[in-house]
């Protein structure tokens, strides 16, 4: 794909229905609860621009045939056959086709489309956590099952039923718990403790910190103790409950989002390094090079022509 100077501001919905359809749907702009449901060939045929890499302001669930390469936050990954993908709001992606014409379904949706129906946050969902597994692929049984989900929830979209939206959330809540039972049991729950509670506000304000989407731009949260001010906790006490709860030390943490970052950037805009390594916190060349080889264990520039 295009590398690019800055990366694109996050896509709103508005953006969205202009860029796909060149008309909005009626009070989109008061509409903070927002649900649509389309077959990814009438999309296709609208328009055949690809999408920009960027972070959207909803989030999106694709069932999608054929050949297809997406990036995703900091990886690259192709896919032939059928896949059923979740594209969170606070991670930045796009995908484009390799061999075929792809068909398919996919739905977009606001947070607020969950937010009084959901028992927990819909992103502490796996496939929408940082860091989670957004990529599921189907087998045939499987893809008829998804396929009939997406069908009915169009069938719901022309109807007058009074209460179609319920319905709807129950169909997506149903392709969630396909996916999750495609992973192992203890993936799907979290201890609902002290530490588990300390640990997600932890990583939820460190994924706000990214993406970087300017060279302008620079990452400052970089040590334990900025999150433990940030959250009025101690900073022995921060690091404890992350480290019970995760196995891994909040400076681990810290590092393995900045490297994720760093590959991004590496990948998908033509900074050069320096400007990189400035933009998420470091202020000489050489730190960035020794981080980055430390944890990826090649230099930016090697990772960057590979």
């Amino acid at each position: 794909m295009e590398k690019r100077k800055q990366l694109s501001a996050p896509e709103t919905l508005e953006q969205f229905y202009q860029h796909k359809f060149y008309e909005l749907p009626a009070n989109l702009a008061q509409d903070g609860n927002h649900f649509n449901v389309f077959r990814l060939e009438d999309v296709l045929k609208c328009t055949s621009e690809p999408s920009p890499y960027s972070r959207r302001d909803y989030y999106k669930i694709t069932l999608i045939r054929g050949t297809n390469r997406y990036h995703y936050a900091d990886k690259t990954l192709e896919v032939a056959g059928t896949a059923l993908a979740f594209f969170s709001s606070h991670v930045p992606y796009t995908w484009e086709n390799v061999a075929g014409d792809p068909t398919g379904y996919f739905c977009v949706f606001k947070e607020g489309f969950f937010v009084e129906n959901m028992r927990s946050n819909i992103r502490d969902l796996p496939m929408f956590a940082p860091g989670g597994k957004p990529f599921y692929m189907l087998n045939a049984e499987q893809e008829k099952n998804v396929e009939a989900i997406f069908e009915k929830m169009l069938t719901e979209m022309q109807s007058d039923y009074t209460y179609k939206f319920d319905l709807i959330r129950n169909y997506i809540t149903e392709m969630v718990h396909n996916a999750l039972k495609m992973e192992p049991s203890g993936m799907l729950y979290q201890h609902p403790d002290a530490n588990s509670r300390i640990t997600a506000v932890f990583t939820e304000l460190l994924d706000r910190q990214f993406p970087i989407e300017s060279p302008d731009q620079q990452f400052t949260m970089r040590s334990a103790k900025d999150y433990a001010d940030k959250m009025a906790v101690h900073v022995n006490h921060l690091n404890r409950a992350i480290k019970l709860t995760t196995g891994k030390t909040t400076t681990e943490h810290i590092a393995e989002r900045i490297a994720n970052e760093a590959k991004a950037l590496l990948k998908h805009t033509n900074w050069n390094v320096s400007e990189i390594g400035y933009a998420l916190g470091f202020e000489e060349p050489s730190h960035f090079n020794n981080f980055f080889k430390k944890q990826v264990a090649v230099t930016p520039l090697a990772f960057r022509t590979a």
